[in-house]
């Protein structure tokens, strides 16, 4: 095998969907090859802070931590709300990529970017990676990344809609020729969603439940739309009771959910009108025929795609991979120089 070759077998070049929920990360010539929570465990010793775990190791202790730990996300709503502990965790997701080899060069990175996001933010997103050991950064725009990975028609002149449901963000986004002809970001996601879950069981059962616990009901019973009898499945829940301020456990319905999840599915639903409102008329007639396309994490929530194609009479599909279209659309986008028009360096 020549050294060019094997140069780029073992090419260290990555692409990172740094998601507020999850980081996957995709290595050239390998494809997605890490997927754990944006989650840093730091641990404060005589008044020093200490990385103790990332990922999937730190994801289990949150809210379960003791005094001198804490289990934070250093990500919120899309984008870096702590830098420091974000370049942690980047380094530590690279090392655990590739160990402790040695190479050519420092890798390459993709990374992507709410569409909305700041040059501000953008910066301290790069500057991360570049301080995690990045010879260079280029940015890709997340909705951009997603129609890419679900193998949408972006680089012919044709309009196509994706609405990226993340965990901190919902990027709704028109393209055509290589990109965006209108994108906006509604901060609204999965978060959102887990919070509106613990607030309506708060407000209405008097009974306060963690992170992880709504998290949960929303994956195994969340659903955008009704139960056709108001009802639906009947689901057991615990938590800490706020009047007794004893453990509890009570049973709430999948109406009740659908109740809870109103609100953040009505701003998505909102983001999408938006969208549709001011796209040029030659690109909707386009969308008649393409419909929309739903990725990310929110696209798997039940009943989502149907609530959408009642709000706007288009067909709506939900992506083959929905979890992982970002990041496999970063990941083309870093091998295939048919989508190096796409990328930003700030």
């Amino acid at each position: 095998m020549g050294f060019m070759r094997w140069f780029k077998f073992m090419s260290h070049d990555m692409a990172i969907d740094l998601g507020t929920a999850n980081t996957l990360v995709y290595v050239r010539g390998r494809g997605i090859v890490l997927d754990e929570p944006s989650v840093v465990a730091i641990e404060t010793v005589n008044g020093v802070k200490k990385v103790r775990a990332v990922g999937d190791d730190a994801k289990m202790m949150m809210g379960k931590t003791p005094e001198h730990m804490e289990a934070i996300r250093p990500l919120r709503d899309g984008v870096i709300a702590d830098i420091d502990i974000a370049e942690q965790m980047i380094k530590h997701f690279i090392h655990k990529v590739h160990g402790h080899r040695r190479f050519p060069r420092w890798p390459e990175i993709i990374i992507c970017v709410p569409s909305g996001s700041t040059k501000v933010e953008r910066r301290a997103i790069r500057d991360a990676a570049s301080n995690a050991g990045a010879s260079q950064v280029f940015l890709i725009e997340e909705p951009m990344a997603a129609a890419i990975g679900a193998d949408m028609p972006v680089t012919e002149p044709i309009g196509s809609m994706v609405v990226d449901i993340g965990g901190g963000t919902t990027e709704v986004a028109v393209l055509s020729l290589r990109g965006l002809a209108y994108t906006t970001s509604v901060r609204v996601g999965g978060d959102k969603m887990d919070e509106a879950i613990a607030s309506y069981v708060r407000r209405n059962h008097n009974l306060l439940i963690g992170e992880a616990t709504a998290e949960r009901i929303k994956q195994q019973h969340g659903t955008a739309q009704m139960p056709t009898d108001g009802v639906g499945e009947r689901i057991q829940i615990k938590g800490r009771d706020l009047v007794n301020g004893v453990p509890k456990e009570i049973e709430i319905t999948q109406g009740q959910i659908a109740e809870a999840l109103s609100e953040p599915v009505s701003a998505i639903v909102e983001g999408v009108r938006m969208a549709l409102e001011n796209t040029a008329p030659e690109l909707a007639a386009d969308i008649v025929d393409q419909g929309i396309v739903l990725t990310g994490g929110g696209a798997l929530l039940d009943g989502i795609d149907e609530v959408l194609r009642q709000a706007t009479g288009l067909p709506v599909t939900v992506a083959d991979n929905p979890l992982t279209c970002v990041a496999l659309g970063t990941g083309r986008a870093l091998e295939d120089p048919m989508f190096r028009g796409v990328l930003h360096t700030a």
